[in-house]
């Protein structure tokens, strides 16, 4: 885990679902980041949390009110996990207290929100950092860094596929709604959209997206309400610059072998990766490949998590922005246009037409 950081750095976590126990575990394994509270309003997520500190040898204070953690426990810094649509109003308070955020992905599950949070966030004072990890999975961020050598040449096209699960259970079915989690374009695929514009280094241009609800939870029922949440998506984006990315999304795929697969492709070849067999395939268009390189995720980074190692390596790197104060290296800028991104494929979905990307975030 490399070189123990000498300055040691005090946290607490508001949201203590799976997520928050997510980072519970991994912030123990990050020399240096001291978990000393965390919050929850539920009573049962703050004793699944407590249990889960004890197996962690942890001793942590818990509370069910956000402020009276901020005021009595003081943390320099705080993990935000709470529910999708709970975030723009819990994370201004922990901002009025000046402390460094880890902001959960999505930033918001509105457009209002995201660009109102980006804008204050871009003259925050602290570090704040938006969780979008995807790019930290060992293998991942080994492929992207060869598409950023130049392996390939100038990308032409970017193909993102993930054949999973449906949508875990929540406290309360949150998920269940486009309402609470910004629709699932937003809430899941963030994170896809957030890898292409870190892939191909530039900004989308236009979105059209085709998708419904065809299997997950239509026989469940809420207070009478069905979830309204898709299930399977293409959705096709343009960038400046010239090249196309694709998402290509099935929730009801749990079968597959591989759950996440990317691929680049240039005028030199084509580059692949693939979880969680963790392998980066490099083919050249000269036939001399294919040649397939494993690249290995610690164990101790797989075992904190669901997350493909990635919370760890994330949280790694917000502590030590924090400890040097360096900027973070996953911003409100990439957690807003991120939002955008999926909000507009939900749109297209909605309407079946193209809809162009505006971002707002810098007027």
């Amino acid at each position: 885990m490399g070189a123990r950081m000498t300055s040691s750095r005090t946290y607490a976590i508001i949201g203590c679902g799976m997520m928050g126990r997510e980072h519970m575990a991994n912030l123990a394994l990050v020399p240096g980041a001291e978990l000393i509270a965390i919050a929850d309003p539920n009573a049962g997520s703050r004793e699944r949390a407590q249990a889960h500190a004890k197996k962690l040898g942890l001793s942590i204070r818990c509370y069910d009110d956000n402020a009276a953690m901020l005021s009595e426990a003081n943390p320099d810094a705080v993990i935000v996990a709470s529910p999708n649509f709970t975030h723009f109003d819990v994370v201004q308070p922990v901002m009025d207290a000046g402390c460094a955020v880890l902001l959960e992905k999505p930033m918001c599950t509105t457009l209002a929100d995201a660009e109102a949070l980006a804008k204050a966030a871009r003259d925050y004072p602290n570090l704040f950092w938006v969780g979008l990890e995807y790019r930290y999975m060992p293998p991942v961020t080994s492929f992207i860094e060869r598409v950023h050598a130049g392996e390939a040449g100038d990308l032409k096209m970017l193909a993102i596929r993930e054949h999973r699960f449906p949508f875990l259970e929540k406290v309360g079915d949150w998920n269940r709604f486009n309402r609470n989690t910004g629709g699932t374009l937003v809430e899941k695929c963030c994170h896809f959209f957030d890898l292409m514009r870190h892939i191909l280094r530039d900004e989308p241009v236009r979105v059209f997206a085709s998708g419904a609800q065809d299997v997950n939870h239509l026989d469940e029922r809420y207070d009478g309400e069905v979830p309204d949440i898709i299930d399977n998506a293409f959705v096709t984006v343009d960038f400046a610059g010239g090249a196309r990315a694709a998402l290509d999304l099935c929730m009801f795929a749990e079968g597959s072998e591989q759950q996440e697969e990317i691929s680049a492709v240039g005028p030199i070849g084509k580059m692949e990766v693939k979880l969680p067999v963790g392998e980066v395939t490099w083919s050249p268009r000269d036939k001399s490949g294919p040649f397939v390189t494993h690249v290995d995720t610690p164990p101790y980074a797989l075992a904190a998590g669901d997350h493909h190692g990635s919370t760890f390596f994330q949280q790694r790197d917000f502590h030590e922005a924090l400890v040097s104060g360096t900027p973070p290296l996953i911003t409100a800028r990439d957690g807003y246009r991120s939002v955008v991104m999926g909000a507009a494929a939900q749109q297209s979905i909605a309407t079946g037409q193209a809809v162009a990307i505006e971002f707002k975030d810098e007027d």
